[in-house]
């Protein structure tokens, strides 16, 4: 996905947009985890942290929405701790309102 950049460089404005459009989903219950965890993290997303969000995307919405909500433990291939990083990170989205939202 960034072969140029260092798995722990900060996430450029055209990657972020362009992992922001692949993240939208067709189940709201899904996006609202996405939404939160991009107005907490977004400015502060790594390289290694965008591929294993993009990842978690690769699934289908109800296998997204399991794992959003401990249903399920990641499996196979997205069985990683980049992964298991960024969906804590989602899950932890869920659980705390944004700045945003709490004024």
């Amino acid at each position: 996905m960034h072969a140029t950049a260092a798995v722990d460089d900060l996430l450029d404005e055209r990657s972020l947009s362009k992992l922001r459009w692949r993240c939208r989903r067709g189940l709201l219950e899904n996006d609202l985890f996405i939404e939160r965890f991009f107005a907490r993290h977004a400015h502060q997303l790594t390289v290694r942290q965008a591929d294993a969000l993009g990842q978690l995307m690769e699934l289908s919405d109800n296998d997204l929405l399991d794992l959003l909500l401990g249903r399920k433990p990641p499996e196979g291939a997205i069985d990683r701790d980049d992964v298991t990083q960024v969906l804590a990170l989602l899950r932890a989205a869920r659980s705390t309102p944004s700045p945003e939202e709490s004024a």
